[in-house]
């Protein structure tokens, strides 16, 4: 798992730029990389949630406060890299600010959920490139 590579000062403008649109303040945001196993037990043993999955977020948000955990699986963002036919790096930005969006409280369980975070990962990704 060490062979990304993440320009971390530039991640670290950007989530700003993208909690500050959404109007909330960054505190501390985690990351946790890690393997679709690791990410399996987690999921089993704190979200009774039996089955893989990208990203996993929690929240510590107080108020307009950005606070949390996201733990990503770089084995499923490799394989759906693959199946969604997309670069590694462009994936795992996706996935990152998916956790984010999920801090500022954007929801992604039913259909009209998950396509407006869609819209909002593409509007973030294109600030990414504006920025990069």
């Amino acid at each position: 798992m060490s062979d990304i590579q993440l320009d971390t000062d530039l991640l670290k403008r950007w989530i700003n730029i993208i909690v500050d649109q959404h109007k909330g303040i960054c505190k501390e945001i985690s990351f946790l990389f890690c393997s679709d196993e690791y990410i399996l037990k987690i999921n089993r043993d704190y979200l009774n949630h039996d089955y893989y999955t990208d990203v996993i977020t929690f929240d510590y948000c107080e108020d307009n406060f950005i606070s949390g955990d996201i733990l990503i699986s770089l084995d499923t963002v490799r394989s759906n890299a693959k199946e969604y036919n997309t670069v590694f790096k462009d994936e795992l930005h996706r996935v990152i600010i998916h956790g984010i969006l999920h801090l500022l409280g954007f929801k992604d369980k039913t259909d009209q959920e998950d396509a407006a975070m869609h819209a909002l990962e593409d509007q973030a990704l294109e600030v990414l490139k504006t920025i990069s």
